[in-house]
């Protein structure tokens, strides 16, 4: 596992951060592949559904055989059991749809960079409060690039990370790496579920391409 300041460095210079889950282990384990082929090197797998651990150990047995340089975090995350489970499965981080207390604590504990979900003020600086360094805008469609620069200079020292309806669209990912944020959560719209069904993983390792090129130009 790396360490948070890493990863604190690593998700900015990515500017992207896919997340995706599928049930089926084989499905969880190519997109990884595409994703990987693609040039990303970052990851979030959402812990949605009762295949999620076991298909998070086996893609972090396929990283450790095949990827040494991917970064793989769990995301959905809602308490300190999951938290636990999921860093003993070998996560490098964790993400949280909402602000979670005792999941900070035992990602704390074993100095794990943990990124909560807010979408108002008061939770952000409570999250701060907490000791958190990123922040997930969450949900970033209902919230918007609007709200992300009335806020940014209430935060000086922290990051932000929208997630939820960041599209590929140009114009989307520009207005908010000029609102402030220091890169993008993308999932159904990288990884769709139409994607998924039909196991086009040259198409996902397209758009990741795509995607990779288009927040590279917006951030130069």
């Amino acid at each position: 596992m790396s360490d948070k300041a890493s990863i604190l460095e690593k998700i900015p210079e990515q500017g992207i951060l896919p997340l995706y889950f599928d049930k089926d282990e084989t499905v969880s384990l190519e997109v990884l592949k595409a994703l990987y082929a693609a040039g990303i090197r970052m990851v979030e797998y959402t812990n949605r559904g009762e295949a999620a651990l076991q298909n998070f150990k086996k893609m972090v047995a396929l990283r450790n055989a095949e990827m040494k340089d991917l970064l793989l975090g769990i995301g959905t995350i809602k308490n300190k059991k999951m938290a636990e489970t999921y860093i003993a499965a070998g996560a490098d981080f964790i993400i949280c749809p909402g602000l979670v207390e005792e999941v900070a604590e035992i990602a704390d504990q074993h100095n794990m960079l943990w990124i909560p979900g807010c979408m108002t003020p008061s939770e952000i600086i409570k999250a701060e409060n907490m000791g958190a360094k990123m922040i997930k805008l969450f949900p970033g469609d209902m919230l918007g690039p609007g709200f992300m620069s009335a806020i940014k200079s209430l935060f000086p020292d922290l990051l932000f990370m929208p997630t939820g309806g960041v599209s590929l669209d140009k114009d989307n990912i520009a207005s908010w790496f000029k609102a402030g944020v220091c890169a993008v959560g993308m999932g159904s719209k990288l990884v769709s579920k139409d994607l998924l069904q039909k196991k086009d993983y040259p198409k996902i390792k397209e758009m990741a391409q795509q995607a990779i090129q288009v927040v590279n130009e917006v951030k130069s």
